[in-house]
């Protein structure tokens, strides 16, 4: 919490602290089940020419599936979630920031949106929607329920 350290004032306190879920890293996943797949029926032929095509989709996928990864880990290692007393504060991006600082008594409502999927695996979007129509969806986040309680907690 490197930007969210940076930006509390004078005795603002972190009430709570949550991360994009483990989910993002979903696509890189299959990507290398594709690969490995595809390295596995590469043996399976006797004509060696299928035999090398086979393999260098195999290594495409994995390649795919490696930058595939480092995209999601980026992303959930430069985003930030934290309610403090006072504020929500949302930060995303490596290079090119997003953030989202809004005071809690200026929040109106806090919509959260699961799928059935979301509510076994414990993850969802929330939409704060602040005063003047502000409205901002934070995606994949982990186990949603419980930071929209703490925003909405006075």
């Amino acid at each position: 919490m490197r930007y969210v350290q940076r930006v509390l004032q004078p005795e603002e306190t972190i009430v709570h602290q949550s991360r994009l879920h483990a989910l993002i890293f979903l696509p890189a996943l299959i990507l290398l089940v594709i690969a490995l797949a595809l390295l596995v029926a590469s043996g399976q032929f006797a004509d060696e020419k299928i035999t090398i095509g086979f393999e260098a989709a195999a290594a495409m996928f994995g390649l795919l599936a490696i930058a595939s990864w480092a995209r999601a880990a980026i992303r959930r290692a430069t985003t930030e979630l934290a309610v403090t007393d006072r504020r929500v504060i949302y930060k995303s991006g490596l290079f090119a920031r997003h953030t989202l600082e809004m005071n809690r008594s200026k929040v109106e409502s806090v919509d959260v949106d699961q799928s059935i999927l979301g509510r076994i695996f414990g993850f969802g979007t929330i939409i704060v929607r602040g005063t003047g129509g502000s409205l901002e969806p934070i995606r994949l986040i982990s186990d949603p329920l419980t930071f929209r309680s703490h925003i909405t907690a006075s």
